[in-house]
C-alpha cells in the first residue's frame, strides 16, 4: 500500500467518525508541520498553537477533503495558511530559524567509505557556506522561501507545491528559480565561481 492510499484509508475512516485514525495521522505528520511551520515562526510556544491550531482546522474540514491531491498537500496547505493568518493577526512579519536540517538523520552512503579530510578550513567554509544559505532563504519574500522550503527541505515535486501554495505550476518554477538565483548570487564570491554558472 503507498503512503498516498495509506493516508485515504485513515481519511475515509476519519469521515466515518473513527477519532482514533485521525490522531494517526496526526503522529504520522506532526513533525513535519512543526518543521514546515518553523520556518515562518520562531517562537516555540506559538510554533506549537498554530501546529495544533492547523490539526484542529484539518480535524473540522476533513468532511470536505475529496482527495484530489494528497492528504499531506492539502493539511500543508492548511498550515501554511494558518501561519500566514497568525502571523498577520499578531502583527507579525514571518522568520526563518535559520537551520537547515534533515530530521529523519539521512545518511550519504556513497561518502561512507570516504576517508575523513576534513580539515578546520573545510569545516569553516562548510559552515559560512550553511549560514549563508540559511541567511539568504530568511530574507527572501515569503512566497519564494516557502517554495524553496517545500522543495528542497520537504522534497515536494513542482505539482504538489502548486497545489499546496494554491498557484499554477509555472508561478512554482519561476519561485523556486527566482529563490536559487538569489542562494547562488551569495555563494559565488565563497566559491569563487563562474558567475555565468547556473544552480
Amino acid at each position: 500500500m503507498s503512503e498516498k492510499e495509506v493516508d485515504s484509508a485513515l481519511v475515509a475512516r476519519v469521515q466515518q467518525g473513527d477519532k482514533t485514525a485521525f490522531d494517526l495521522l496526526v503522529r504520522k505528520y506532526q513533525r513535519k508541520i512543526m518543521r514546515l511551520l518553523s520556518r515562518m515562526i520562531r517562537d516555540p510556544a506559538d510554533l506549537e498553537d498554530v501546529a495544533q491550531e492547523t490539526f484542529i482546522k484539518a480535524y473540522r474540514a476533513l468532511g470536505q477533503f475529496r482527495g484530489d491531491s494528497a492528504f499531506y498537500t492539502w493539511l500543508y496547505r492548511i498550515a501554511i495558511n494558518t501561519a500566514r493568518n497568525w502571523l498577520s493577526a499578531s502583527g507579525r512579519r514571518p522568520s526563518g530559524t535559520g537551520v537547515l536540517e534533515n530530521e529523519d538523520g539521512e545518511t550519504f552512503s556513497e561518502t561512507d567509505n570516504l576517508s575523513d579530510i576534513s580539515t578546520p578550513e573545510s569545516v569553516l567554509a562548510s559552515r559560512e557556506i550553511a549560514a549563508t544559505v540559511n541567511a539568504v532563504i530568511e530574507e527572501l519574500p515569503e512566497e519564494l522561501r516557502t517554495a524553496i522550503v517545500l522543495r528542497e527541505i520537504e522534497g515536494m515535486s513542482y505539482d504538489e507545491i502548486a497545489q499546496t501554495m494554491n498557484c499554477p505550476i509555472g508561478t512554482v518554477r519561476s519561485r523556486i528559480f527566482r529563490a536559487r538565483e538569489a542562494i547562488a548570487a551569495r555563494l559565488r564570491p565563497l566559491l569563487d565561481t563562474d558567475q555565468e554558472r547556473r544552480w
